[in-house]
């Protein structure tokens, strides 16, 4: 006598609870942008040398080959910062920069790639504010990705954005 028949049906709500407990016993490491930066590895603070006068050196990516944090490929993170779209409408951004400080890629010189994370979510998400900072929470990668703006050392698929609180 069978006391509980194993269905497909069941199979698949039993893995839809187990992940829920999952995430909720393992929540999103939250990091920072100094997180993505390699220990020992000296930066260049493009933020502090940025300016719109003068040569076009000035809005040359510097320091193509700043090393990423291997360690964080394939975590659940959530990462605090600013858009830059790079796909979407009037409604909706399904794919952008998230970048340290506003302005980055925009207004002043991108970082370096281990400064950048392309973000994409499927179904987008509205953004309200440019000048507002959020913070994105989804499954972190290093991997790059080139566009017309900057060379990016890490990606994101992003589950959530929510607006950054102190």
């Amino acid at each position: 006598m069978t006391l509980f028949k194993v269905t497909t049906h069941s199979l698949m709500l039993l893995s839809a609870v187990l992940i829920s407990f999952a995430s909720i016993a393992n929540p999103p490491k939250e990091i920072f942008w100094e997180d993505l930066i390699p220990e020992g590895h000296v930066q260049i603070d493009t933020q502090a040398q940025a300016n719109h006068e003068g040569s076009e050196q000035n809005w040359v990516q510097p320091d193509l080959d700043a090393p990423v944090v291997k360690a964080l490929d394939g975590q659940s993170v959530s990462l605090p910062g600013f858009v830059v779209p790079l796909e979407g409408d009037s409604e909706l951004i399904t794919e952008f920069l998230l970048v340290p400080y506003f302005g980055a890629c925009i207004h002043v010189p991108p970082p370096p790639p281990n400064q950048l994370v392309h973000v994409t979510i499927k179904g987008g998400v509205p953004i309200d504010s440019l000048y507002d900072a959020i913070v994105v929470t989804g499954i972190i990668k290093t991997q790059t990705w080139s566009g017309e703006i900057a060379q990016v050392g890490y990606t994101m698929q992003a589950v959530g954005v929510a607006p950054f609180e102190l």
